[in-house]
């Protein structure tokens, strides 16, 4: 999801760009060329400065060596957008100075265009870390609430009916109930969805058919194919296959 955002984020930067660029050049093939030009420094240094210096040194703290390095990103990206204005200059206006738009000679205000995109690329990222990171401890807190109750409440037969976690097999579904299956040879049906009840259980349950989530405390054995409780044997369908079998690889 992460890679697809900054994907979207830097296409729709280029377009803005050439569009922005366009109004002032009288035209939008020269201001597609110049952008084309430039796009690498912007993008270059949104990398340097966000796969590098912000998680490197600023979310460490590192104030001092941070400022330093953004300095010398600073210069060396300013080096770059004049090598850039120059490849214009020769491409573009054949070596004629005047007929380049004044916007695009202008070093301070390219710089400044630059380093706003390349903060605005910044906050973005760093939001999209903390909401990411919500939902962690979001998962987190809510698994830590199904290993404190323990017990997995539903209804069967107008009953109320608790069930520990620790004694469940698996669970299956059979068209429009799910029957859970117990240590010792005990089950109980109810009209949950498998979907709903998987929610309910903690991380050591897992999804292994489209109909069956099983618990891995009990499994004995497995294969690519199926995971082995005692002398039962239980299919791991096409769907869940890789997610089992990492899940029970990490074990």
């Amino acid at each position: 999801m992460r890679r697809y955002f900054q994907v979207a984020f830097w296409v729709v930067t280029f377009i803005v760009l050439t569009l922005s660029f366009g109004r002032s050049y009288g035209g939008y093939a020269q201001s597609f060329f110049f952008v084309t030009f430039l796009f690498p420094v912007i993008l270059g240094t949104s990398v340097l400065f966000n796969t590098f210096l912000v998680p490197r040194y600023l979310l460490k703290r590192k104030y001092f060596k941070f400022l330093l390095y953004s300095a010398y990103a600073l210069v060396f990206s300013v080096y770059l957008e004049i090598l850039a204005l120059t490849l214009s200059l020769v491409i573009l206006a054949n070596y004629q100075y005047e007929r380049l738009n004044p916007r695009t000679t202008d070093i301070l205000w390219l710089t400044m265009v630059m380093y706003l995109l390349v903060f605005m690329n910044t906050i973005l990222l760093l939001l999209q870390q903390y909401f990411t990171a919500q939902e962690q401890n979001r998962a987190l807190e809510t698994e830590q609430e199904k290993q404190r109750y323990g017990i997995l409440t539903v209804i069967s037969g107008r009953k109320h009916i608790q069930i520990p976690f620790e004694s469940i097999l698996f669970a299956e579904s059979l068209g429009n109930y799910v029957r859970i299956h117990q240590a010792g040879g005990k089950s109980v049906m109810t009209r949950e969805r498998i979907s709903s009840l998987e929610e309910y259980l903690p991380g050591n349950f897992i999804r292994i058919h489209r109909s069956i989530v099983v618990n891995v405390d009990y499994i004995t054995g497995f294969t690519h194919e199926a995971v082995n409780l005692e002398d039962l044997e239980l299919p791991i369908s096409r769907k869940y296959k890789q997610a089992a079998q990492d899940r029970l690889n990490s074990r």
